[in-house]
């Protein structure tokens, strides 16, 4: 059992934390938290079996299985190691980060539909990303920068309309669903005026597509991650602070304001990337912190458990669109079905 921090007594502690110290440092850990990012660890391995053994032709079960190692035909190997591995990291990183962003961004505005796809910080990084695909002529999804681009863009609009990122969460949602609405329409334009082959191929990716993804397209939002997410949780315990109101991280000495910048830069970034990678995956920023603050308790800011329930419910609902029907359903079609009737449990079951 960890070894308890010294001038701390067990039986002050609340009984679902222990204190862990490592030489003159010592930090709570949330048992329940740690639970539940084991068990969608757990989940997320089940997912990747999943992506790797199951599609559309011979190539499944066990086939699969012995192909991801090297075993049998240059072909299967191909599908397995060239395809569906790289999709499954692909499709786990841009989980993670729309997890990690819409888990920030509820926090900031104290108000669980304030999200990324929803306050139109998605349809800017969706935006930036046609622009430059359709700039460079080529027709193509390649340009990663240009999502976090369009992100902060969307997001200095709507911040500055409404006025803040903390106090005002409601004027927030409402400033950002019209700047969604204008950008989604800016989108529809661009589309609109393109030959039928880039459209189709650039409208697709637009819906939330992870096919053809590769490691390449993973690397920048893995990258992100790596770098973004320490500092996210850095300021996650601070942040915690404002759900209390302004007063008590004022007298406690914590620079909100700072505090929330950098959280709104990290969000911005993680969600700008997430959706370079896979386009704008609906409802994954929203469900994935709802879910974790339900798995790990309402103690923190659920930054890790948000993380692993954005990769797993991505990589399962892409596994699940390449199966469902005759033809595969782009994962952000799929989480836009299963995410309408989520979205109405959260308005009738709890306060947002």
């Amino acid at each position: 059992m960890p070894e308890l921090s010294t001038g701390l007594n067990r039986h002050h502690l609340h009984p679902d934390v222990w204190t862990v110290r490592a030489g003159s440092y010592s930090f709570l850990v949330s048992k329940r938290a740690s639970a539940a990012v084991v068990g969608l660890g757990l989940l997320l391995f089940v997912s990747a079996c999943l992506s790797v053994a199951v599609g559309s032709g011979e190539t499944t079960g066990f086939t699969a299985v012995k192909a991801l190692f090297g075993e049998g035909t240059q072909v299967q190997t191909q599908i397995v190691q060239v395809l569906r591995l790289p999709r499954f990291a692909a499709g786990a990183a841009a989980g993670a980060a729309l997890g990690v962003a819409g888990c920030l961004i509820q926090t900031l505005a104290r108000n669980r539909l304030a999200t990324p796809d929803i306050i139109g910080v998605n349809d800017g990084a969706v935006a930036g990303v046609l622009l430059v695909a359709i700039a460079s002529s080529a027709a193509a999804i390649g340009a990663w920068w240009a999502g976090p681009a369009g992100a902060a863009v969307a997001a200095a609009i709507v911040v500055a309309a409404a006025g803040s990122m903390g106090t005002t969460g409601y004027r927030v949602l409402v400033v950002g669903i019209g700047v969604a609405v204008m950008l989604d329409s800016l989108v529809q334009l661009t589309l609109a005026r393109q030959d039928l082959d880039a459209a189709r191929s650039l409208y697709t990716w637009s819906l939330g597509y992870l096919n053809g993804r590769d490691y390449s397209s993973a690397l920048p939002v893995a990258i992100g991650l790596a770098v973004l997410l320490p500092v996210a949780l850095a300021v996650a315990r601070r942040l915690n602070l404002s759900r209390l109101g302004e007063e008590v991280p004022t007298t406690l000495g914590v620079p909100l304001n700072r505090v929330r910048f950098a959280a709104l830069i990290v969000a911005v970034g993680l969600a700008g990337l997430g959706v370079g990678v896979g386009g704008p995956i609906a409802f994954i920023a929203l469900a994935a912190p709802i879910i974790a603050s339900r798995l790990a308790g309402p103690r923190g800011v659920p930054l890790l458990v948000s993380a692993l329930s954005g990769a797993a419910l991505v990589t399962l609902c892409d596994t699940l669109g390449r199966v469902v029907g005759a033809a595969e359903v782009p994962v952000g079609v799929l989480t836009s079905l299963l995410g309408g009737p989520f979205l109405l449990w959260v308005l009738l079951t709890r306060k947002v």
